[in-house]
């Protein structure tokens, strides 16, 4: 557990802030279960800066289901080398080879070809746990490779553990009951559900192509299918619907043999029905609220967690709307073009700790699909059994507003972090400057803030509170940080990219309803504010930077401090406005 992440917990004692993990640490996907007096959280594992999806081993974290600001590191729970697939005496090869043809894979699959890739499965995807019939804990995944090559292309592996936390020992993989390995529809993102004792797998991606007018006939939907899936185009239209969508199958007792058949629990064509718009695209997790079952998935939309209920397991899901976006599209009206943060890829699901229902999810940091880091909200089942949609905070699981007297709280904790022009990853690591949640060795902070960046916490109670002390910097080329990894851009991020060049072009601050410039301030400064087209309650200027070329100069962070007007703000939002010609490092906010 790194220092750092002590210092925070101890100046912030019984609070608990998003992201809920240490800040050096990335699980995305998560799924959360309680076992017994615990709530644990199962997840991939992203590297800190890393190139490419899931590139450590799986860990595990829980916490008391009684207080949740005290997350337990649990340790490494499975390492991908244990399974049987791993690629023991090719892992440095491929590696170099997904470095050197990354472009390439996607010239391929434009192509309908299978990329080479596809053989190198060497990372552990997005997992779920279950406790089976005998006691014991069992673990689904599938592995894929350098940008998901591959990831369609497996089966379902199996692990098991006498303790939820692991250590997890390979057991075998799906089976079908000849005991042939179970390859049915594209096992993918796999989630387990033990429903008063049958075992129930759900799984699958889709893409949408079998809602195009001109399916199957066109050849180029086929053959992005045979790349994906490595699969013939026999095997794909032998299917009577489609070898895309969720699908669920029941296990035997043995936590590997299919019992009943993987079949399709949602419509694969959504065009008139209630899935039109917002269809699925993975991330199938299930849970059971009463006697109604909760389909929770990631859309087509892809910054957002969707449900759909229905009286069946397996059958009859009607959409039910989204509980969250990790841009806060869709909340009290939010449009995409709107967005508060990067948007891009988000799985979890809901689990009830007690007598509160959170939803767990994900954010992006690094400029990149890559580090992804877990996020929780407090949701709200009505009576009629619909979830509205929550916002994304800062505050997540604390019992309330986060208490700022005398407090200093870690900069990356912000929901809200935008220049006005934020773009969607998908599958991608950006070369163009926007403000985003990154690292530089120990230090973890905002980088890239540029005139008019947004920055937002929710929420704080400031009673009490006369002033707040920014620590910060300028960037420059000595501090500035650089991927670690191959820049990448996917094709679907080439339209969203053009867009914000050409209107950040055309408008500059001029579209910012937050942005308010003081003409007769010549220094830097952060406006602070309540809301994001509010008056300001404090301001805090910042000196000019003094020109040096040491580097050592370069990594000192400088501490400002601005009085505030707090009276009676006791549960509030707080926006800080940057306003200066050169680009800012944001590391903490301390409340006085």
């Amino acid at each position: 557990m790194h220092l750092a992440f002590f210092r925070y917990k101890e100046l912030v004692m019984k609070q608990v802030f998003n992201p809920y993990l240490p800040l050096h640490e990335y699980i995305p996907d998560g799924e959360p279960h309680v076992f017994g007096d615990r709530v644990y959280i199962f997840g991939s594992h992203d590297r800190e800066g890393g190139y490419t999806f899931c590139m450590d081993d799986y860990v595990v974290y829980s916490a008391p289901v009684d207080d949740l600001t005290d997350w337990r590191y649990e340790g490494v729970s499975y390492r991908a080398c244990q399974d049987p697939d791993y690629p023991k005496d090719h892992a440095s090869e491929a590696q170099d080879l997904a470095v050197d043809t990354g472009n390439q894979v996607d010239r391929d699959l434009q192509k309908g070809q299978r990329a080479d890739l596809t053989a190198v499965k060497k990372y552990m995807y997005a997992p779920d746990v279950v406790q089976g019939n005998d006691g014991r804990y069992y673990l689904y995944y599938c592995m894929g490779g350098d940008y998901g090559e591959g990831g369609y292309t497996g089966p379902i592996s199996v692990a098991v553990s006498d303790r939820p936390e692991g250590k997890y020992q390979f057991l075998g993989h799906v089976r079908n009951k000849d005991g042939s390995t179970m390859m049915k529809y594209v096992c993918f993102d796999p989630a387990a559900m033990n429903d008063d004792g049958v075992i129930r797998i759900y799984y699958g991606t889709q893409y949408g192509f079998e809602d195009q007018s001109d399916y199957p006939d066109n050849p180029e939907y086929i053959a992005s299918e045979m790349a994906m899936f490595g699969r013939s185009k026999e095997e794909i239209l032998s299917y009577p619907d489609s070898i895309m969508g969720p699908v669920m199958l029941t296990l035997e007792d043995d936590m590997l043999t299919v019992k009943e058949e993987a079949r399709h629990i949602i419509p694969c064509k959504v065009k008139g029905t209630s899935f039109e718009e917002h269809p699925f695209f993975e991330g199938s997790s299930m849970r059971k609220v009463g006697d109604k079952y909760y389909f929770i998935y990631s859309s087509w939309q892809n910054h957002e967690l969707c449900y759909a209920t229905s009286k069946y397991p397996d059958r009859d899901f009607s959409f039910g709307g989204t509980i969250v976006s990790n841009g806060d599209i869709g909340y009290e009206g939010r449009k995409d073009q709107d967005k508060l943060n990067m948007t891009g890829t988000t799985h979890g699901s809901i689990v009830k700790v007690k007598d509160q229902w959170y939803v767990f999810y994900h954010r992006l940091t690094h400029k990149s699909d890559y580090s992804r880091q877990s996020c929780a909200e407090k949701i709200y089942i009505e009576e009629d059994g619909s979830i509205n949609q929550v916002e994304v905070t800062s505050c997540g699981l604390n019992k309330g507003p986060l208490l700022a007297l005398n407090n200093t709280f870690p900069a990356p904790i912000c929901c809200n972090l935008t220049n006005g022009y934020m773009p969607h990853g998908s599958n991608t690591v950006f070369d163009m400057a926007f403000p985003n949640v990154t690292n530089l060795g120990d230090d973890r902070f905002v980088g890239e803030i540029e005139d008019g960046t947004l920055i937002g916490y929710k929420y704080f109670n400031l009673e009490g509170v006369s002033a707040i002390e920014i620590k910060c910097r300028y960037e420059d080329d000595n501090n500035k940080v650089k991927p670690s990894g191959p820049i990448r851009l996917d094709e679907r991020c080439f339209n969203d990219i053009k867009r914000i060049e050409e209107e950040k072009d055309r408008y500059g601050t001029d579209r910012l309803s937050w942005y308010d410039e003081d003409s007769s301030l010549d220094k830097p400064y952060f406006a602070i504010k309540t809301s994001i087209e509010g008056n300001e309650i404090g301001r805090v200027i910042l000196s000019e930077e003094k020109s040096s070329k040491l580097k050592e100069d370069s990594l000192v962070w400088k501490s400002f401090k601005g009085n505030l007007d707090c009276n009676g703000l006791t549960n509030t939002a707080l926006y800080l406005v940057y306003h200066g010609k050169k680009r800012l490092q944001f590391k903490e906010l301390s409340f006085l």
